[in-house]
């Protein structure tokens, strides 16, 4: 990607900007899966649209219902819910060394910073189509998902116990729909079978949400491991 902070031609911006409106919407749809479960698991719909706002992650969000839906400790729902959301840390090392950005908008691209704004706004070839992909999206994102985590929490009120539709399967769908399009390698395949039967082995064992976080073993395993994918230093 070019460093140069160019203006970019008119037609290319809006294409680019489509882009993200259009990542932003269906992103956005998740959220009613979301607000409808997070009543579910005892939230309310003022707290369930709070914390799309505030936490704005919507695999952590996912998470940290799942546990407390199924009877977890508050402790271990924050617990499995920060670590999902530690990606989006590196993320802002990278996102913050391409936009750029000082003052208040450096604090909200921060807000801003998730799976979908970063992967725009990297794909883009210089910087400039970079800072209008990252915004896009991810005000798209964020107004979206917050929009149709009220609509779900209000529907979830209205249809009541979600197994009467089998709704109470929609959140590890969800997640698993989130993380599938990610294990594009064997390294990561491997990581995400291993956590999974490391999970099983545990659950009979542990509170609820205290497997995921022992499953997350496997990942800190692998990451220690050497990675013969890179070959040298200008692969990284």
């Amino acid at each position: 990607m070019s460093d140069a902070a160019t203006t970019p031609d008119a037609p290319t911006a809006k294409s680019v900007a489509r882009k993200g409106f259009w990542v932003g919407v269906a992103t956005g749809a998740y959220g009613i899966s979301y607000g409808a479960l997070a009543v579910t698991a005892g939230l309310n719909v003022w707290q369930a649209v709070a914390l799309s706002l505030l936490l704005f992650s919507g695999g952590s969000q996912f998470a940290l219902i799942g546990v407390i839906g199924a009877g977890g400790s508050g402790a271990s729902a924050i617990g499995t819910s920060a670590l999902l959301g530690l990606r989006n840390g590196f993320y802002g090392l990278q996102v913050s060394r391409l936009l750029q950005e000082t003052g208040w908008r450096k604090v909200v691209a921060a807000q801003l910073t998730i799976d979908e704004s970063t992967a725009v706004s990297v794909t883009q070839p210089d910087r400039a189509l970079a800072r209008t992909g990252f915004w896009w999206t991810g005000l798209s994102v964020y107004v979206l998902w917050g929009a149709m985590s009220a609509v779900g929490a209000i529907l979830g009120n209205a249809i009541g116990d979600p197994k009467t539709f089998g709704l109470d399967a929609a959140a590890p769908a969800a997640f698993c729909a989130l993380v599938w399009p990610r294990l594009t390698t064997t390294r990561a395949r491997v990581v995400a079978i291993a956590a999974g039967v490391i999970a099983l082995l545990v659950a009979p064992h542990a509170a609820s949400g205290i497997p995921v976080l022992v499953a997350a073993l496997a990942a800190v395993v692998a990451g220690l491991l050497p990675d013969r994918t890179i070959a040298s230093a200008e692969d990284i």
